[in-house]
């Protein structure tokens, strides 16, 4: 018990620092719960110069879009971008964009709805905001409707040529080079609705040009012995492609021949509609 009352025992000086030191305890204790050391109060007014900043630059980009969208525009230029603001789907602006990668230009709404497949709706919002060149207002009020031409009174297709064929609304330079280049692939048009078969030339623009041009002088095609051929002599014929080539060969290895060219017809997945151009180049002897 004399030991324990020792720990309990102080002097005066002693006294005094225990009581000093209770009471510094007390008053951080008393600065701890009552004084707020947060950045709550500057919070508020912060969150409103965000709210107030976000909000000219939220105005400022519709204001963009929407000048964008309102002014005038040339539609052989629309982007990814613009098509959208437009309220043009996907799909239709890929047609779009894949039209102008060939070389050729919408010259007019019904045009442009033709290529994109737009709905009327959305044609009819557009319309007033498109904005065409000059040469193509004055080069559309000059075209006539080039009136039904006999047999006699029309050129000759396998002869026309890359300025010929430039006159015709919607075929530039690129787009009459690929039609003479496909005419020489084929050794000269036998059919006149090959020219429809012209990667990129729009149905509309082939028919302006057959109501010219007329398959007059049909070519002089040499036949290969589809018995005798070989498999790349095939396989580098118009409308044969290498499936088909395997296929013909696998015939042969199984008959040995054809004893006749309609023997194709029998061949699995043959293209039936294509037979009669087939038939130009390969004969069975």
């Amino acid at each position: 018990m004399k030991n324990l009352k020792s720990h309990f025992d102080f002097n005066k000086k002693e006294r005094n620092g225990i009581f000093f030191l209770a009471v510094i305890i007390l008053c951080l204790q008393l600065i701890y719960f009552y004084v707020d050391f947060s950045y709550n109060e500057s919070l508020p007014s912060n969150k409103e110069e965000i709210a107030r900043l976000q909000l000219k630059i939220d105005s400022a980009q519709i204001v963009s879009e929407d000048s964008e969208i309102t002014q005038p525009f040339n539609p052989n230029f629309i982007t990814d971008y613009k098509g959208y603001l437009l309220g043009m789907s996907a799909q239709e602006i890929d047609r779009l964009l894949s039209f102008r990668k060939s070389g050729k230009f919408v010259n007019s709404p019904e045009e442009f709805q033709k290529i994109t497949k737009v709905s009327d709706s959305l044609l009819h919002a557009l319309e007033p905001l498109f904005k065409f060149p000059d040469f193509v207002k004055r080069q559309s009020k000059s075209q006539t409707i080039v009136k039904d031409l006999s047999i006699e009174e029309k050129g000759d297709l396998n002869h026309i040529t890359k300025s010929e064929l430039m006159k015709f609304n919607g075929i530039g330079e690129k787009l009459a080079e690929r039609i003479l280049a496909y005419r020489q692939l084929l050794n000269g048009f036998y059919f006149e609705d090959q020219l429809y078969e012209v990667y990129y030339l729009n149905k509309e623009i082939a028919d302006e040009v057959l109501k010219v041009y007329a398959v007059k002088s049909k070519p002089v095609i040499k036949k290969l012995n589809i018995n005798e051929a070989t498999f790349k002599e095939i396989l580098d014929l118009p409308y044969i492609d290498y499936s088909l080539t395997k296929k013909i060969f696998q015939h042969k290895d199984r008959f040995l021949r054809f004893e006749s060219l309609e023997e194709l017809q029998k061949i699995d997945s043959f293209p039936l509609d294509k037979f009669d151009r087939i038939a130009l180049y390969l004969e069975a002897n």
